[in-house]
């Protein structure tokens, strides 16, 4: 059981009950933990104290990102420019298979899997010579290997863990200071208006949520956000193409392909001010 794994327990329980702004005694109870060691594990996992995350829980703070992602998405699609928080966000080049490519199903390429831990948990992650070409959350490893050959019926799969491990420090890795993040080449098969969602959605910034219909009206077409909700649901690229900042008008978060608890723990840990290396972590009273 990794970090992930055990945080989650208690996120689903502040999901629950955070009307009720459970104490850290009763966190600590609740997990058969001391207070102390559960404050440790959770601002190690999340970076935040557990009350700042359970603030980003809660519906105000989605509305509230809801209301700042819809200025920054029309800015940043009308001008071309990435948002402001892109300059610590991931550089995806996203590049769609062509037609021949798509029917091609991966003839003759070499792609290489392996099963990491994320910071939310296992995941797949595929690069095919064009890029990443696959990345899910993972529950049986069987199931996700026969999803990805699915995807890519003739390609050869290697499994290299080694490989995976690099990606996935590249990819869920922590602004670090003024630098910039790496950029990463993705490789995806869809439509031409599934790729264009998803290439609105990489302009949604980390701390930003928008809705379908905010996407919709984005990319041109604002009576399709039944047709957006859709493109969003079959994105390939779990968290490298950020679907999980996609929620209702309401502020409600709605369904997750890889959960609910997950898309809610992405969008706090996303959204909550961090702590700077180097600073203390507070210590419970």
């Amino acid at each position: 059981m990794n970090d992930y794994e055990r945080i989650a327990r208690m996120i689903c329980y502040l999901n629950e009950r955070h009307a009720e702004q459970p104490d850290l005694a009763t966190l600590a109870a609740r997990a058969s933990l001391s207070p102390f060691h559960l404050h440790r594990l959770f601002s190690a996992w999340a970076g935040v104290t557990p009350k700042d995350f359970l603030q980003c829980l809660t519906l105000a703070h989605a509305k509230e990102l809801l209301r700042k992602g819809e200025s920054v998405l029309d800015v940043t699609l009308k001008s071309g420019l990435s948002g402001p928080g892109r300059l610590h966000d991931l550089c995806v080049n996203l590049d769609a298979a062509s037609p021949g490519e798509w029917k091609s199903g991966g003839a003759g390429w070499t792609i290489l899997f392996g099963f990491v831990d994320s910071p939310f948990g296992a995941c797949v992650i595929a690069e095919s010579p064009r890029g990443i070409c696959h990345l899910s959350f993972v529950e049986d490893e069987k199931r996700a290997l026969v999803e990805l050959q699915n995807n890519w019926p003739q390609a050869k799969l290697k499994r290299d863990s080694s490989a995976a491990a690099r990606l996935a420090a590249k990819i869920f890795a922590r602004p670090n200071g003024s630098l910039t993040r790496p950029a990463l080449r993705a490789f995806v098969q869809g439509t031409p208006f599934q790729v264009r969602v998803w290439r609105a959605l990489l302009q949604v910034p980390p701390g930003a949520l928008t809705s379908y219909g905010r996407l919709a009206a984005a990319i041109g077409q604002p009576a399709a956000s039944r047709a957006v909700g859709a493109a969003v649901g079959q994105n390939p690229l779990a968290y490298l193409i950020p679907c999980h900042r996609v929620i209702r008008e309401t502020g409600v978060m709605g369904n997750y392909h890889w959960g609910q608890i997950r898309k809610r723990t992405m969008v706090a840990w996303e959204s909550s001010p961090r702590i700077e290396p180097g600073n203390r972590v507070p210590q419970p009273a």
